[in-house]
């Protein structure tokens, strides 16, 4: 959700706008900031309860959830928050193994291998 909230954004800002405020079509803005409109609340709703399930510090939410409102912005706010969740799963899954005794570096064998 946050890359096509960026991208529309990004469209309505760079594009729509200068073409509305041009005088050449408003029609451009009103399509995709419409779009971006509806997603950005679907956007809100799933960002909301992600950081919410992974127990997000309040501060770091809100940043997440305003980051639909910059350009460029939600690009960052979902890597950063991807990393967050790696490093959580990380630290999980290494608790997981000190419990059990078992070697955490070891590969996970129900983790799907691509390639």
């Amino acid at each position: 959700m946050a890359y096509v909230t960026g991208v529309l954004l990004i469209f309505l800002v760079f594009v729509g706008v200068p073409l509305q405020a041009a005088g050449v079509t408003p029609l451009v803005a009103k399509i995709v900031g419409t779009g971006h409109g509806f997603l950005f609340i679907v956007y809100l709703i799933a960002a909301t309860d992600l950081t919410i399930r992974l127990r997000v510090p309040v501060g770091r939410m809100i940043l997440v959830l305003l980051a639909g409102t910059i350009p460029f912005a939600a690009f960052y706010a979902e890597r950063r928050l991807t990393e967050y969740c790696e490093r959580i799963e990380r630290q999980g899954r290494a608790a997981a193994h000190a419990e059990e005794g078992t070697d955490a570096t070891a590969p996970d064998p129900w983790r799907r291998v691509s390639g």
